[in-house]
C-alpha cells in the first residue's frame, strides 16, 4: 500500500531549501562532521514550505551509533537536492515531547515548518539509499503513485492517455537502491511525467515481464493516444536501475523518435550520442521515400532507448554512399568511422544494433550498484508497508525448519503449523519476520508446533502439498484435511487465525445454560479479543440438512469466527427467547452486547458463510488497510466519513440513527482518519 500524505499539491516551491534535521541525545561516534542544535534553537530554524526530518535516539545506544553513521553518508547526497542535515542535542535542561518515550525514540518524524507530516520508524532508514529514498517518497506525493493492482494501472493509464506520458517502475521493496534512483528521478521529472511505483510482483507478471526476478522500468507513450480503447506503448528500460541510466533512459524518450537529414552521416551528432548510443541511418531516396519513413519508424519503436534513428536522404547528400548499402551505423565512441550495411529487413537492422552496442554501466558510487535480489534487504506487503532493518537477525530456532525427510514424521505427529516460503522472494522474507512475532508471543504457550519449509530447497515437499504461491500458512491437524491461512499477511492476523483454531468449530453446545455462557462470551472468554462475535446455529434434531450446511459452513469459517451448534430437544427455549423460527443462528456481538436473530430457512452453506462474513462486519467501520478489501467485497459504494483524528461521537451517532433507519442500505458508511495516513 502507499504510504499517501495529505499535503499542498504545490510542490515547486517546496524543492527549493529543503533540511533535512537529526535530533538525539548526544552520543560519541564518528558522526562529528554533523552540525548540532538545541531542541530551541532547532524549532526555531524551521520555516514555512521546508521539510526537516527530526530523529529521537537513546544516548550510548549502539543502533544510534548505526543510524548516525549511515546519515552521516547520507550527508553529501542529501545536499545535492537542497536537503541539509543536522543533529540536535536533548540532553539539556529543555525539554521536548519529541525526546519522550523510549517508544518515540525509535521513530523519525518528517516536518514540513511546524506540521509534522509523518513518522519513521528508525528501521526504515537502514542506509544511505533508504534514508534518500524515504524522504523523497514522502515528500514527492503528488510525483510518485503508488498502485497494488492491474486495475489501478489500467485506470492511471486511461486517465493520462492524451494528456501525459507514465514512467511505471517496480522495485523489490521500499527503502532498496533501485528505489532511490527512481525517487531521483522522478524530483526531477516528475511534474513532466507521472511515475508509478509498485512493489508487486504479480502486476509486473501481468505487464509479460518474462525477468521478474529484479527492478524494472517501463515508459507508457500515452501522450500521443487519443482513443481510449487503445493501450499504450510500452518500453522497457532494459539496463540496471540506477540515477544516471534512468536520467539517460527519459532523455531518449523525449528525443524525437525519427529524424530526417541530408548530410554526412560522420559528422551528424544527436543526444543519442551525447548519451552513449549509436545511430542508425536508414537511406532513403526519393521514389521509395514514403516506404522507406514507414521502415524507419518500426526500426526506431524497435530500438528506442537503444539507439537513434534518422532518415538519411540519399538524394540530397553531397558525399557518396555505396549503391546497395541502405542502413549506415555510428558508433557512439569518437573516431570511429561509420559502417555502410546492406540489411534487408528489420529484425536485421535490429539484432545488428544490439550485438554492437557497447553501454557502459554508470553507477553513482560503489555503494549503489545494483546486484542481484538482495535477501539481507526485507519487502513488508503488510498493512502500511512498515519496514524491516536488512540487519536484524530473526531468532529462527524458534520455528522447526522442516525438510523432504522431516516434514511428513513432524505433521502427523502433532498440531503443526507451517509456513511455506521462498528464500528468493521478498514478500516471503518479509512474511517470515510476522511469523516468527507470531512464535514469539506464543512462546510457551501453545500446543500448536509453529515449521516452516523453504520451497527454494525442498520443492519437491511444497509440490506435494499443492502449494502454488508463497508464502502460503497451512494448519495440520490429526484426522483433519489441512486447513490454508488466507489473511492478512501480519502478525495480528496470523495470531488471530492460529488462536481460534485451538477450539473446532463449529462448538457443540450441550445444553441451554451452556448455549447462554457461549454467547455471553464466558465459555470461551481467553478467544473473545480475537472474536469480535460469536455465532450460535439453532435446529432440532431433525433438521439434518440444514445442520450440515451450518457444520460445512462453520468448518470453512475456523479460524476467522467461532461458531457453534444447539440441536437438543429444549432448543425451542433459546428460539422462543429470540423469537427466531428455526433453523436459525444467534449471532453475539461482545462489543456492543447484543445479540442479533437471523433466520436460515431454506439457506445453503456458501450463504450462510456470506451471512456470517457480512453480519460479523462493524456497522459504521474505521477503514483501515487491513480491512478495506473486505468492505469493498460488499460490492456497496463507501460513504466515508473524513475525520481528523478520532471520530466525533456526535456524528457516530448520526451515521448510525441513519443505518438503524435502514437509509443507508445500498451504500457501505465508514470513517477514515487522515491523520492516519501521514
Amino acid at each position: 500500500m502507499q504510504p499517501q500524505l495529505m499535503m499542498s499539491s504545490s510542490f515547486n516551491a517546496l524543492r527549493v531549501g529543503i533540511s533535512f534535521v537529526m535530533m538525539c541525545i548526544f552520543y560519541m561516534s564518528a558522526v562529528d562532521s554533523l552540525p548540532e542544535l538545541s531542541p530551541q534553537k532547532f524549532f526555531s530554524t524551521l520555516q514555512p514550505g521546508k521539510a526537516t526530518l527530526a530523529y529521537f535516539c537513546q544516548a550510548d545506544s549502539p543502533s544510534t551509533s548505526i543510524f548516525l553513521e549511515e546519515l552521516n553518508e547520507a550527508d553529501k547526497p542529501l545536499q545535492d537536492y537542497g536537503i541539509s542535515v543536522a543533529k540536535v542535542n536533548c540532553v539539556t535542561e529543555e525539554t521536548s515531547r519529541y525526546c519522550g518515550s523510549e517508544k518515540d525514540l525509535m521513530k523519525a518524524y518528517l516536518f514540513r515548518g511546524h506540521i509534522l507530516l509523518r513518522e519513521f520508524p528508525t528501521d526504515t532508514l537502514f542506509d544511505v539509499d533508504a534514508i534518500v529514498a524515504h524522504v523523497l517518497f514522502a515528500l514527492l506525493f503528488n510525483e510518485v503513485k503508488y498502485i497494488t493492482t492491474l486495475e489501478d494501472l489500467q485506470n492511471t493509464e486511461n486517465a493520462l492517455k492524451g494528456k501525459a506520458n507514465i514512467a511505471f517502475s517496480y522495485v523489490r521493496a521500499i527503502g532498496t537502491p533501485e528505489h532511490r534512483a527512481v525517487m531521483e528521478a522522478a524530483f526531477v521529472y516528475g511534474t513532466t511525467y507521472q511515475f508509478v511505483l509498485t512493489t508487486e510482483i504479480a502486476l509486473l507478471e501481468s505487464i509479460g515481464t518474462e525477468d521478474i526476478e529484479y527492478a524494472h522500468l517501463y515508459f507508457f507513450h500515452c501522450k500521443p493516444v487519443l482513443d481510449l480503447t487503445q493501450q499504450c506503448r510500452r518500453t522497457l528500460m532494459e539496463q540496471s536501475l540506477t540515477t544516471l541510466n534512468i536520467h539517460r533512459f527519459i532523455k531518449t524518450m523525449e528525443a524525437p523518435l525519427l529524424t530526417e537529414v541530408a548530410e554526412d552521416p560522420q559528422q551528424v551528432s544527436t543526444v543519442h550520442l551525447q548519451l552513449g548510443l549509436p545511430l542508425v541511418f536508414i537511406v532513403s531516396q526519393q521514389a521509395t521515400y514514403e516506404a522507406d519513413r514507414t521502415t524507419a519508424e518500426w526500426v526506431a519503436w524497435r530500438l528506442l532507448g537503444k539507439a537513434g534513428v534518422l532518415l538519411l536522404l540519399r538524394d540530397s547528400l553531397e558525399v557518396e554512399i555505396p549503391q546497395n548499402a541502405n542502413v549506415v551505423f555510428k558508433r557512439a565512441e569518437e573516431g570511429v568511422p561509420v559502417e555502410f550495411l546492406v540489411l534487408n529487413n528489420i529484425d536485421l537492422i535490429v539484432s545488428h544494433v544490439e550485438s554492437n552496442m557497447h553501454i557502459e554501466e554508470t553507477h553513482e558510487d560503489e555503494d549503489n550498484d545494483i546486484e542481484g535480489p538482495d535477501m539481507d534487504i526485507q519487502d513488508d506487503e503488510v498493512a502500511e508497508t512498515v519496514y524491516r532493518d536488512r540487519k536484524r537477525q530473526l531468532p529462527l530456532e524458534l520455528t522447526v525448519e522442516l525438510t523432504e525427510e522431516t516434514f511428513n514424521e513432524t505433521v502427523t505427529a502433532s498440531d503443526s503449523i507451517v509456513l511455506f516460503y521462498a528464500g528468493w522472494q521478498a514478500v516471503s522474507m518479509a512474511f517470515l519476520q510476522s511469523y516468527i512475532d507470531v512464535a514469539i508471543k506464543l512462546k510457551g504457550t501453545s500446543t500448536m508446533l509453529l515449521t516452516r519449509v523453504n520451497c527454494a530447497d525442498w520443492s519437491h515437499v511444497c509440490a506435494k502439498q499443492n502449494v502454488t504461491e508463497f508464502p502460503l500458512v497451512k494448519m495440520y491437524k490429526e484426522g483433519e484435511n489441512p486447513v490454508s491461512y488466507a489473511g492478512m499477511l501480519g502478525t495480528e492476523d496470523l495470531l488471530k487465525f492460529i488462536q481460534l483454531n485451538r477450539i473446532s468449530c463449529p462448538v457443540n453446545i450441550m445444553s441451554v445454560q451452556e448455549a447462554e455462557e457461549y454467547l455471553s462470551g464466558k465459555l470461551h472468554k481467553d478467544l473473545i479479543s480475537y472474536s469480535s462475535v460469536s455465532v450460535l446455529g439453532l435446529f432440532s434434531p431433525t433438521m439434518t440438512t440444514a445442520k450440515e450446511e451450518f457444520m460445512e459452513a462453520g468448518n470453512y469459517l475456523k479460524g476467522y469466527v467461532i461458531t457453534g451448534i444447539y440441536s437438543e430437544e429444549d432448543v425451542l427455549t433459546l428460539s422462543n427467547k429470540y423469537a427466531v423460527t428455526l433453523p436459525a443462528l444467534l449471532l453475539a456481538r461482545h462489543k456492543e452486547g447484543k445479540i442479533e436473530s437471523i433466520s436460515l430457512a431454506n439457506v445453503h452453506a456458501q450463504e450462510i458463510v456470506q451471512i456470517i462474513t457480512n453480519a460479523s462486519l462493524e456497522t459504521f467501520p474505521e477503514i483501515t488497510v487491513e480491512n478495506l478489501p473486505t468492505y469493498l467485497r460488499l460490492q456497496k459504494p463507501l460513504l466515508i466519513l473524513f475525520s481528523d483524528g478520532s471520530i466525533n461521537p456526535q456524528h457516530k451517532k448520526a451515521i448510525l440513527t441513519l443505518v438503524k433507519e435502514k437509509h443507508l442500505d445500498s451504500l457501505t458508511p465508514c470513517w477514515l482518519n487522515l491523520c492516519s495516513l501521514l
